[in-house]
């Protein structure tokens, strides 16, 4: 079971690039991607009815902001569970998307970017606490969960190029890492720093403002983390920085889960 989480700063602008095609091909199982800015009713029917695959959508009410949208393969289990937190005050924008795969609970989540002022920190904190509560509650059910996303923070100063600079800024905030620092204490895993705990440079995100990506200025804020218990089935979790198309890059993580089980599939060679 290998998943993909990319976001995408615009997805019609990417496929019309044809920078999703490699998607299609690719080995992945599920495929989540957020700040798609695109109402639902706008989506192109290529992406809407893509052979092989079933599509679950969160738009936001402001048009051309944020949203997400996950991608199943058909031959895995797959139903929406809900399009946000229960909480109005984080679900008007379609950040959220929770979908039910048998084996674990998947959330897709766009997290606010708390950059433009104090306020906007504040809303970013009172998103993670609700977030926090809602996984809990599926955990506290007996459910495996798997959240992955631009959660909009680099949790350690080897997450980001410029530690001593971004600690001033939202994104690298003390209270914001804080959160992550209890996110983890509470036993859920970054997968990616677990399997490679002391690895620099490992960036997801870099300034179009600043060109920061050809000399790789940027930041880890993209994640898969999973609950403890699941953590144990983790094989692999990565980084794709040479995929272009974005001002992220995607991430990826390999569970040891196989839902292939019928005949057609059994020839496929991932």
């Amino acid at each position: 079971m290998r998943l993909l989480s990319w976001n995408v700063n615009g997805i019609r602008a990417v496929h019309k690039r044809g920078d999703l095609d490699w998607l299609w091909t690719s080995d992945a199982d599920i495929v989540c991607l957020q700040e798609t800015k695109l109402q639902e009713a706008d989506i192109p029917d290529d992406l809407k009815n893509l052979d092989g695959w079933t599509s679950f959508w969160s738009s936001g009410q402001k048009k051309g902001y944020s949203g997400v949208v996950t991608f199943v393969r058909d031959h895995v289990p797959s139903s929406e569970v809900a399009k946000g937190l229960g909480d109005d005050q984080f679900d008007q924008d379609g950040r959220i998307q929770i979908t039910d795969h048998d084996a674990f609970i998947l959330l897709n989540i766009y997290f606010p970017n708390g950059g433009r002022g104090p306020e906007h920190v504040a809303h970013k904190m009172a998103f993670y606490a609700k977030f926090h509560e809602v996984v809990n509650g599926f955990r506290d059910d007996g459910r495996d969960v798997v959240v992955c996303g631009d959660v909009n923070t680099a949790h350690h100063p080897i997450d980001t190029a410029r530690p001593e600079v971004d600690v001033n800024y939202s994104g690298h905030l003390p209270e914001e890492r804080a959160f992550l620092d209890a996110f983890v204490d509470d036993g859920w895993i970054d997968t990616f720093r677990t399997e490679h705990p002391a690895r620099e440079g490992a960036f997801t995100w870099w300034s179009y403002q600043t060109d920061g990506r050809p000399d790789n200025i940027g930041m880890r804020i993209d994640y898969f983390f999973v609950n403890d218990a699941l953590g144990e089935l983790v094989e692999d979790a990565w980084t794709s920085p040479q995929v272009m198309g974005s001002d992220h890059c995607p991430v990826g993580l390999e569970l040891a889960i196989d839902f292939d089980d019928d005949e057609e599939q059994e020839d496929d060679a991932w």
